[in-house]
C-alpha cells in the first residue's frame, strides 16, 4: 500500500484511544479530505471503526515517525487478519496452542521470553496456513470470537530477524505492547536495524521495573 506524506496528519491530534471522526476535519483541512485520510489508515491498519457511529479508535503506532510507518506495515497487516480462539480462556488454551500450533511466536508470549517484563496476555502465533490451523483448534474443542486468548496471524513481510520482527509487531500493535517494545529495545539494541521513538519518561520507567 502507497504511504501518502498527508496522513501524517493524524499526528496533529492529541494521542487518545478514540477519537470523533470529526477531529480530523480541521488538520486535514477538509471534510472530504479528513474521510479520505481516514479511509486509508484503515486500509492501513492504523485506524478502525468503533461500534459507536462517528468514532473511530487509533493505534499508538500511527503517532511514530513517518519514516519508520513503512516497517511497520507487514505487521499492521498480519494484525488485521489476526483470528482468536479460545476453549477455557484461561492459560490452558496457551498450553494446547503451544503444543499443537507451529510457527514464530510475537508479541506478548516471545516479548516476555525476550525480556521478563510484563505478564503476557495473548498467545500470537504466525502460522503457514491459517485455515488448516484453524479448524485444527476447532477440533480440539475452541471457537472462534474476539476475546480469545490464542490468536494466529498470516505470514507478511520478512522474518529474517526474529527479535527485529517481534519488536516492530510491539510497535504496530501499540498500546500496552508498546512497553514491552520499549522493553526489547533496551535490552537486543544490538538486534535492531528500525526502532521506533518514545517518551524519555516511558523509557526511564520501563528501564526502572525491568528485572535486576
Amino acid at each position: 500500500m502507497d504511504l501518502e506524506p498527508s496522513l501524517v496528519v493524524v499526528q496533529a491530534l492529541r494521542q487518545k484511544p478514540v477519537y470523533r471522526v470529526s477531529e480530523f476535519f480541521g488538520p486535514a483541512g477538509s471534510r472530504a479530505t479528513g474521510y479520505r485520510i481516514i479511509r486509508k489508515l484503515q486500509e492501513l491498519g492504523f485506524a478502525a471503526k468503533t461500534r459507536r457511529r462517528g468514532y473511530l479508535t487509533v493505534r499508538s503506532s500511527a503517532f511514530q515517525p513517518y519514516p519508520v510507518w513503512p516497517h511497520l506495515l507487514p505487521s499492521l497487516r498480519a494484525l488485521k487478519q489476526a483470528r482468536y480462539f479460545g476453549r477455557a480462556y484461561d492459560e490452558s488454551d496457551v498450553n494446547c496452542a503451544r503444543r499443537s500450533l507451529r510457527g514464530m511466536v510475537t508479541l506478548d508470549y516471545r516479548a516476555y521470553e525476550l525480556t521478563q517484563f510484563q505478564m503476557p496476555r495473548i498467545f500470537f502465533v504466525y502460522v503457514e496456513d491459517p485455515e488448516r490451523q484453524a479448524r485444527s483448534l476447532k477440533v480440539a474443542g475452541f471457537s472462534e470470537g474476539t476475546k480469545g486468548r490464542v490468536a494466529i496471524l498470516p505470514k507478511e513481510g520478512g522474518f529474517e530477524n526474529e527479535i527485529q520482527r517481534v519488536y516492530l509487531d510491539c510497535l504496530a500493535f501499540g498500546g500496552r505492547s508498546t512497553l514491552d517494545a520499549v522493553a526489547i529495545e533496551l535490552l537486543h539494541a544490538d538486534q535492531l536495524s528500525v526502532r521506533g521513538e518514545f517518551p524519555t519518561d516511558l523509557v526511564l520507567k520501563v528501564r526502572e521495573d525491568l528485572p535486576k
